[in-house]
């Protein structure tokens, strides 16, 4: 038997961050977020001859193991190996035989929640092949569990919310991990005109979040008034960002990216740096209206809010730097999985 699944990633369109602790168990978080048509895939294939073959294309990672009830989390496909541990705990399983194999549509630290995405993706497909009792919001729980607890890897809460449950969603984050996820019922017009509008460019830099967050820890922790204050500012504006979203109004949609960015960089040193600079000026130049870096910041994708009309001159712009224009469309649906019987040949 064979078994896939497919995640979605997201663009963090307002609050993030206000999702990390301990801010969100102090102040309470708010995000409002969305999937797009890039994915995280896996594939596990059934197999009785005692390995555990790992094909991480995502990770560049290639290995095998012995079937074991516990496989060591060196640094080598450690989403892979913490998701068949916590599974294998939990439901007190025997060793299993297999081979796993991922990749991903966009590249590590891109801003759009690869790893997280990943980790859900992985877990769909245990779930799918198991048949384990795990709807959307306990999936998501599970997978915040096995990568921020488990594996003590930083960052907040909003990705695994975001792949279970895909489409726009305005998500709530409160403290004793409580998360309250809201559907937001766009109108197709609404959607057309955000796509329209809204230009995805990869920097060519990928980044790791973990020192971004971490400082972003610890300027709560710390008391830091001017990065808390900003942080409050980023959470009102997912409020602000829903009733624009909902009215279908682009200006206000773009004041808001504009604003957040701003109150963005003040949250830790490194969310921007002369790379991304330099794509701001180019694309503000060309036509833009405002724009902010998806994900911890520091490199990976930036959105930019332009005037349909201009779209073409900003991209032409964008595409003479160092990175590229990632066309997407907003997706509606989250993480799922399905199984493949093979049939007799003919």
């Amino acid at each position: 038997m064979i078994v896939r699944s497919k995640a979605p990633l997201r663009l963090g369109l307002a609050g993030g961050g206000s999702d990390v602790s301990p801010y969100s168990n102090i102040y309470g978080g708010l995000i409002l977020n969305a999937t797009i048509n890039l994915y995280a895939y896996c594939t596990i294939e059934e197999t009785d001859n005692g390995q555990i073959v790992i094909d991480a294309f995502d990770s560049h990672c290639h290995k095998s193991y012995p079937s074991a009830k516990l496989l060591m989390i060196d640094g080598d496909a450690s989403l892979i190996k913490g998701v068949y541990n916590r599974i294998i705990h939990d439901y007190d399983l025997e060793a299993k035989s297999f081979k796993i194999t991922t990749y991903n549509d966009a590249p590590a630290g891109s801003g759009l929640g690869t790893s997280s995405t990943m980790v859900v993706c992985i877990l769909k497909a245990f779930i799918e092949w198991l048949s384990l009792p795990l709807g959307d919001y306990e999936t998501s729980r599970l997978a915040y569990e096995i990568e921020r607890k488990d594996l003590g890897l930083s960052g907040g809460k909003q990705d695994q919310y975001a792949a279970a449950f895909g489409g726009f969603n305005y998500m709530e984050f409160l403290p004793n991990d409580i998360v309250i996820v809201n559907p937001l019922k766009m109108k197709r017009w609404i959607v057309d005109e955000l796509e329209a509008s809204m230009v995805l460019y990869f920097t060519g830099a990928s980044r790791s979040s973990a020192a971004i967050i971490d400082e972003q820890k610890k300027n709560t922790s710390s008391g830091n008034q001017t990065a808390i204050e900003a942080m409050h500012r980023i959470k009102q504006s997912a409020v602000d960002m829903k009733l624009a979203l909902l009215k279908g109004d682009m200006a206000e949609f773009a004041r808001i990216i504009g604003q957040a960015w701003e109150d963005k960089k003040k949250m830790a040193n490194g969310i921007t740096n002369p790379i991304i600079q330099k794509a701001f000026d180019v694309a503000l130049a060309a036509g833009a209206k405002a724009g902010k870096v998806s994900g911890a910041g520091g490199g990976g994708f930036i959105m930019f809010v332009v005037e349909p009309v201009r779209k073409c001159e900003v991209v032409e712009s964008l595409q003479r730097l160092d990175g590229f224009v990632m066309p997407f469309q907003f997706s509606d649906g989250g993480a799922h999985g399905w199984k493949i019987y093979p049939t007799d040949k003919v």
